[in-house]
């Protein structure tokens, strides 16, 4: 089943210290005590179904053009694959559990993010792989002082890395597959005693690469700041600040009639009289993403951790009408002129976050509330790209805008939980939080109807929990948890003809987990059981690029994860996890899209004296594309491989000095790995493919 198991050699390679990931806050901070070597592990206080991606694993196995969603993909339950290389495009298809994008939350440094018209995620937006610091993926809707609008298929939780104690500056660079090339350089200013222990961590690189899909190229600039400040022996506050800008050729995934005549990788042209012609396919992204974090011990058992934080997403995107060739040319300026759409899609969140603990002799209170308020602006417009983009009315309204939408958006959650100790050993945690968010649009131009529409959206849950982690022995620990989960209704459901008159109420789980945690000696393992039953789950379908979404009724998630990492001695490892999923819906028994049947993987690590080696399978199981038991996929699995060496074991080379290689999918299968939607004219399929073999090799020091 595992390319790996008859591939796995023994790879000579060495650890070298590992900078502390840990963030300087007072509620989220990195796990202490965890096995580096282990690609993912429990720890011994979970309540939930988690597992931990540290910044060692991440540093040591993750391509530099990577993203979070290729540091997560070898978790149980996890599927994902990017379609044009590693952090080359955006994530598709990426599932937990059969959840996918939009179904659960992802954050950083404990702040939601993502889209406000789906809460889905741009996996290319804000941050790459060398400002993350360890990462967390909760299968489950968290405790009562989980924060999201999307809590119900779980959370990822990124956190960022913390500026080194000493003083560096540390250049990197890296060169690969599809002419892909990347240069940066990280600046610590280690901890300045003038100022009362100041730390500056700045980091800034760039990115090019044509991508392993015929002309999708990707050009990216990142800069990321942090800076930590004690104010006293209590308080410190913090700033982060990260700025991202991507220009990109983007498809919309192409049909099995073109795949098979020009390949897997097929995807634009460099012909301008046709609607595929990568220029006319194109996205301009500009992102930013700030906060200052004040954390402060009061004294008497309570500590207060408060941010205040922006982000933003600012894309304008160009794409053919039909780029995969059913829909003629032809426009209002003539009949061979080329068609298109220009999209916008600009939004800032403004929000805060406070968070209070207080210490007692018998457990910790947990209080705090969430507030975030978005302002978002989508336009989509037919244009000629022969006319110079000029606005194109054939087959529209007179204004050629089929949408112009103007949104804002408001949430507050308030919780409390109390993490009670009644006996030695044993925590049992209730809490509740209080869900609130509304959608007030103001349509321009509404998607449905092509006029002027006003209406207003709100949504409130109370969302209880109970969980509770008991110590059977020294580094073996079991936990349970009863919890409800919550998600507003898509805004894309209420594109009607009259959206005042939908009623939907929000999508709510109950999720029901148990599992075990065991960490001692050579063992790292963890295993866990799940049922999740919930109403009202909104599917959706893609056609032409464009969501749709409608009803599927109830739907129930079941199964068994485990994973495990065991040291053979001698620097060597072997690491496996696997998983059963159900998911089906109520009424008709029939698997739900994109939920795999099984996920595995499989792998060797060796971490000694200045060498490291890895290469780990991931399979992924069948699972079917779209409802109805519709558009089945095959399972496939990708082989990856990374070797390193730190360079300063010979005389002469700077301490943390290290020359790495990664090899991805190095099976070279192309196989057919999901759904990307349909085409408009003739609802023709769409598919992703399995980028090929890619080969990237990186240098890194410290000067």
């Amino acid at each position: 089943m595992l390319a790996s198991a008859a591939v796995l050699a023994v790879i000579s390679a060495n650890e070298a210290s590992a900078q502390s990931a840990t963030i300087e806050t007072v509620t989220v901070t990195a796990q202490a005590n965890l096995n580096a070597t282990a690609p993912t592990q429990t720890p011994l206080d979970s309540v939930q179904p988690t597992s931990i991606i540290t910044q060692d694993f991440i540093e040591k196995n993750l391509p530099l053009s990577g993203n979070y969603d290729e540091a997560i993909k070898l978790s149980p339950s996890v599927a994902n694959t990017a379609p044009n290389g590693p952090g080359l495009a955006e994530s598709q298809g990426l599932s937990i559990r059969g959840f996918v994008d939009g179904q659960f939350n992802v954050t950083f440094d404990g702040i939601p993010w993502g889209d406000s018209n789906d809460f889905t995620h741009h996996s290319t937006s804000y941050f790459m792989a060398h400002d993350l610091g360890q990462i967390t993926v909760d299968r489950g809707p968290g405790t009562g002082a989980t924060i999201g609008n999307a809590t119900f298929g779980g959370t990822v939780s990124i956190l960022s890395k913390a500026p080194t104690d000493d003083e560096a500056i540390r250049p990197y660079a890296s060169t690969g597959s599809f002419n892909t090339q990347l240069v940066g350089a990280e600046f610590d200013s280690g901890t300045i005693d003038k100022t009362n222990g100041t730390r500056v961590m700045l980091d800034v690189e760039g990115l090019s690469s044509d991508g392993y899909l015929t002309n999708m190229g990707q050009r990216r600039q990142n800069a990321y700041i942090k800076v930590v400040q004690p104010i006293d022996s209590n308080t410190t506050i913090a700033f982060v600040g990260m700025f991202n800008h991507i220009d990109q050729n983007i498809s919309l995934g192409a049909t099995a009639a073109e795949i098979s005549a020009f390949g897997p990788n097929y995807a634009l042209s460099r012909d301008p009289t046709n609607q595929n012609y990568f220029r006319y396919n194109a996205d301009s992204i500009r992102n930013d993403f700030e906060y200052v974090d004040l954390q402060s011990n009061l004294g008497g058992g309570w500590a207060v951790d408060s941010k205040l934080y922006t982000f933003a997403y600012y894309h304008k995107g160009l794409n053919g009408e039909d780029p995969n060739g059913e829909l003629p040319n032809g426009t209002s300026f003539g009949p061979n002129n080329v068609p298109g759409q220009l999209l916008k899609n600009d939004y800032r969140s403004v929000g805060t976050i406070t968070r209070v603990t207080k210490d007692f002799s018998f457990g910790q209170l947990k209080t705090g509330i969430w507030y975030d308020y978005q302002t978002n602006q989508r336009n989509l417009t037919e244009i000629d790209f022969t006319a110079n983009q000029a606005v194109n009315p054939a087959g529209n309204p007179p204004t050629g805008i089929d949408r112009d939408l103007h949104q804002a958006l408001t949430t507050i959650q308030p919780y409390a939980q109390f993490d009670w100790k009644p006996i030695d050993g044993l925590v049992i945690s209730p809490g509740v939080r209080y869900s609130y968010f509304d959608r007030n649009v103001n349509s321009i131009v509404n998607v449905k109807t092509g006029s002027a529409q006003i209406y207003d959206n709100s949504f409130d849950a109370l969302l209880p929990s109970i969980a509770a982690n008991y110590t059977l022995m020294e580094g073996w620990t079991t936990y349970a948890q009863v919890a409800e989960g919550f998600l507003a209704p898509n805004e894309n459901f209420f594109n009607t003809a009259d959206p005042n008159a939908t009623k939907i109420s929000p999508q709510k789980s109950w999720n029901v987990q148990a599992g075990t945690s065991f960490q001692a000696g050579d063992w790292t393992i963890s295993g866990d059981v799940y049922n999740i039953n919930f109403s009202n789950l909104i599917g959706s379908r893609t056609v032409g690029g464009q969501a749709v979404f409608f009803n599927q009724g109830g739907a129930t998630y079941k199964g068994l994860e485990a994973d495990l990492t065991y040291s053979l001695g001698y620097g060597l490892s072997i690491y496996g996890n696997g998983s059963l999923n159900s998911a089906k819906d109520h009424q008709t028994h029939q698997w739900l899209a994109n939920a795999p049947e099984e996920t595995a993987a499989l792998g060797l690590i060796y971490n000694q004296d200045g060498y490291y080696g890895s290469l780990i399978d991931k399979w992924i199981g069948g699972r079917y594309g779209d409802v109805g038991q519709t558009q089945w996929l095959q399972p496939y699995s990708t082989l990856d491989m990374s070797l390193g060496f730190d360079l300063s074991h010979w005389n002469g080379a700077p301490d943390g000095t290290w020359i790495k290689l990664q090899v991805n999918n190095l099976i070279d299968t192309n196989k057919i790995f999901a759904l990307a939607g349909y085409t408009v004219q003739d609802g023709t399929p769409l598919y992703w493919t399995v980028p090929g073999r890619s080969v990237f090799v990186s240098i890194s020091t410290s000067l």
